[in-house]
């Protein structure tokens, strides 16, 4: 039966010899629903596979605690705490089969020998590498191997599966066919799993949440969809895809919309949370693919030149000098609606409603 998690007030500092107390982890809250898939994204050094680590035991927290199905784990050995971890690097022993790599934790546990081929041979079945039984980690693809890695946990039955950058040492087509995979078996198992991982497509495309770190905290955290259409800071919006951000001044403040503008151009947008001012200076953030190009003006539209073009087959990408200010726009399906030329001018609309207003 799938178990929810709670992190309440966890931190971690690392003594340093030479630069002294690290805060690797400030002060984390998070819960972790039973059945649910939530990813910690950041950069590198941002605290995500240390929070991991400590879900499972093997970083003691400094303070706070740790709950798995309501029970206080933050003082259980990893080995008592019901919980699969899967490796960056897999970690299979190369000297078994799929098999005996497979049913390794079922024979520490003292599962007899019969119950072990039931329970591989499903669970086999389930990660699609049924037949492979008898085959050693040096005769399989990567992608194999992340199977076998993936069966190892599934096999055991934990209550919470934890996934450190799973899939960072496979090729781009691999990554994708194996997210969805992970997908398609935590929900089949219906698995409490928590996701660490740097790639922000990837943790678009897995995730029921995603928590945003940066520097040992927490920048945002939410449903994909509202990760990526309303970040909270520059940080996220950043990190989590590619955003431009347009420098601009307040010029009007109503109940629940500013009117700021960028260059001589006037837009309109929701009001933030953060207090706003007349003569202020912001950032107007907006997505590359919500740019849209055209050779001629078609009401108020900053003008701008092509700087350089970037041909993606399914889709263009445009770098755009506009009054010393770059700007990107991608355009989805060039051999149906043409290309612009490096060079050229154009016009940019933008629409106020696809903008958020952040401090600068």
């Amino acid at each position: 039966m799938a178990k929810g998690i709670q992190l309440e007030g966890v931190s971690k500092i690392f003594r340093h010899p030479e630069r002294g107390d690290v805060h690797a982890v400030e002060q984390l809250n998070l819960a972790v629903q039973p059945g649910e898939l939530v990813t910690l994204l950041g950069p590198s050094g941002c605290g995500k596979t240390t929070a991991l680590r400590m879900i499972a035991g093997f970083e003691n927290p400094t303070t706070g605690r740790i709950l798995i199905g309501g029970q206080d784990v933050t003082n259980i050995m990893p080995n008592r705490r019901n919980i699969g971890f899967v490796f960056q690097n897999y970690a299979l022993f190369p000297h078994m089969s799929v098999f005996d790599n497979v049913s390794y934790g079922l024979a520490v546990k003292g599962i007899s020998v019969a119950e072990r081929r039931d329970r591989v041979a499903h669970v086999l079945d389930l990660v699609g590498l049924q037949g492979m039984e008898r085959r050693y980690p040096n005769q399989l693809s990567g992608g194999e191997q992340q199977r076998v890695a993936l069966a190892r946990v599934i096999v055991t039955e934990p209550s919470v599966l934890l996934l450190d950058e799973p899939l960072s040492n496979l090729d781009a087509k691999r990554r994708v066919q194996m997210r969805s995979e992970i997908r398609r078996l935590q929900r089949s198992l219906n698995m409490t799993s928590v996701y660490v991982t740097h790639d922000q497509e990837e943790a678009l495309s897995i995730s029921d949440r995603v928590v945003v770190m940066n520097l040992g905290k927490v920048e945002q955290e939410g449903t994909p969809q509202e990760i990526y259409a309303n970040p909270a800071s520059v940080f996220v919006a950043g990190f989590i895809g590619k955003v431009n951000a347009l420098p601009a001044e307040v010029l009007r403040v109503d109940r629940d919309e500013v009117t700021a503008s960028f260059g001589t151009t006037n837009y309109v947008v929701c009001r933030p949370k953060m207090s706003v001012s007349v003569g202020q200076r912001v950032s107007l953030l907006i997505r590359p693919e919500s740019v849209d190009l055209s050779p001629e003006i078609d009401g108020p539209a900053p003008r701008g030149r092509i700087a350089q073009v970037t041909y993606l087959g399914e889709k263009v990408e445009y770098d755009i000098e506009c009054g010393g200010t770059q700007i990107k726009a991608v355009s989805f399906d060039p051999a149906r609606h043409g290309m612009f030329l490096q060079g050229q001018d154009v016009y940019l609309h933008m629409q106020g409603g696809s903008m958020i207003l952040t401090d600068q």
